[in-house]
């Protein structure tokens, strides 16, 4: 891996060099996390290691605008990257692109020079963000199944500042993130607040996630905040309490973490089928064929003609979705660049595009997670097998977290009503 400096890749002589070397350093994480995927998600412990592997490549800091000081790419490499990655381990892909996602919160809710300095300490400090800016509680992902009911976070007026109390589930980050960024209601005002608080606090405590079914090394759980102070220059944007005030450029910000965890499903659907297929390669023999005629497969890996059917198959399922996601991306990424230009109509074309792609990709990662299990018989995983249950598990957890009847309804009333989706900030 080419040598980097502490906060970021090796500054390259050009802007196109720049962008050229985020695939070869992203493959090289990828091939490195692939390695010990099993073994790690088999542990289960926090991603402490995974996290200082990210570091070292530099890609925490990459989706910050591109400056002569930061060295930041766009929106379409940051979702490349969270593919690959996920690809390879998509615990480590959603921690990745949810701190991408928080990032850009300041963008949406803050003044630019707040957005600058922000997302400087970023990049100097290698932070990584874990969060939640949803504007209630029922916008938190559950950390665990039975977790206790989230309580939703208040922020008290305390002299110059506020105090920060209650408590939220995350579904990631949170056992090792640098900063918490976090959505609260201001009790005085009402208005939505959006915050940074060092998990370090003595009155931040973090309750890890423990034997969840999928995405084991996502780092979620649970964080109670008791008195945590927060200064002025803690917080990060202010949304009026009243959502017929929001612009459309703040609403694409559940847009676009939607659009990152997109990424992340398509990336366990391709590792999947990738992993799949070596297998499939190396088995001795081949497969059982229930051709009367085997002569044509005899000497080819597979020899089955109706696993080769099943193959194309999910492989045209997995091409389906990337070529939903990539508009939808596009879409999202010149949304971006227009800022607080954004109209309304343009946000609604977003909007549906994220939507189709959020329902098309989950459901291909479902489906081809699960015919996976059958088409290498490991669906019991006994010891020693080759661990494709992880990759199941991993898409169930992951689709579960919002309901597509929710993105089939938009697309729906979109098309035949002619209806906008709301401007909202909820999931």
């Amino acid at each position: 891996m080419p040598k980097r400096s502490a906060t970021r890749p090796a500054a390259p002589q050009s802007r196109l060099a720049e962008e050229e070397i985020w695939p070869r350093v992203t493959r090289e994480v990828a091939d490195d996390l692939a390695v010990d995927a099993l073994a790690r998600d088999r542990s289960g412990k926090p991603p402490a290691d995974e996290l200082a592997r990210l570091r070292e490549a530099g890609l925490p800091a990459l989706l910050t605008p591109p400056g002569p000081l930061r060295g930041g790419s766009d929106w379409r490499t940051a979702c490349a990257v969270i593919r690959e990655i996920a690809a390879a381990d998509s615990s480590i892909g959603e921690l990745l692109a949810r701190h991408y996602a928080l990032t850009w919160n300041t963008r949406f809710f803050g003044d630019p020079d707040q957005s600058d300095g922000f997302e400087r300490r970023v990049v100097a400090e290698q932070w990584l963000l874990a969060g939640d800016t949803g504007n209630s509680p029922a916008d938190a992902e559950p950390a665990s199944p039975g977790a206790a009911p989230d309580l939703t976070l208040a922020l008290t007026p305390n002299g110059n500042g506020y105090l920060l109390h209650g408590r939220r589930s995350f579904a990631a980050g949170v056992t090792v993130a640098d900063r918490l960024v976090v959505g609260a209601t201001c009790t005085e005002t009402g208005d939505w607040l959006t915050a940074l608080v060092d998990p370090a606090h003595p009155g931040v405590t973090t309750d890890p996630a423990h034997d969840r079914l999928g995405q084991r090394l996502a780092g979620a759980g649970s964080v109670a905040f008791d008195g945590v102070p927060v200064l002025p220059e803690q917080l990060l944007g202010t949304v009026s309490h009243d959502e017929q005030h929001l612009t459309p450029y703040a609403t694409l910000a559940p847009l676009a973490l939607r659009l990152a965890l997109v990424h992340v499903a398509l990336g366990i659907a391709e590792g999947a089928l990738a992993e799949a297929r070596d297998l499939s390669r190396a088995a001795p023999g081949g497969w059982p064929t229930a051709d009367p005629d085997p002569a044509p497969y005899a000497e080819r890996p597979g020899g089955d003609p109706y696993l080769l059917l099943a193959y194309g198959e999910l492989v045209a399922a997995a091409h389906t979705a990337a070529a939903v996601v990539e508009p939808a991306t596009e879409a999202l990424a010149r949304g971006l660049l227009m800022g607080r230009e954004l109209g309304v109509n343009e946000r609604a074309d977003i909007a549906v595009l994220v939507a189709a792609a959020e329902a098309v990709t989950n459901q291909s990662a479902l489906q081809i997670t699960t015919r996976i299990l059958e088409l290498t018989g490991t669906a019991d995983s006994p010891a020693g097998d080759p661990g494709f249950d992880r990759f199941w598990r991993n898409a169930r957890v992951l689709t579960a977290q919002r309901s597509p009847a929710h993105s089939l309804r938009a697309i729906g009333d979109h098309y035949l009503n002619g209806t906008h989706p709301p401007l909202t900030l909820r999931i």
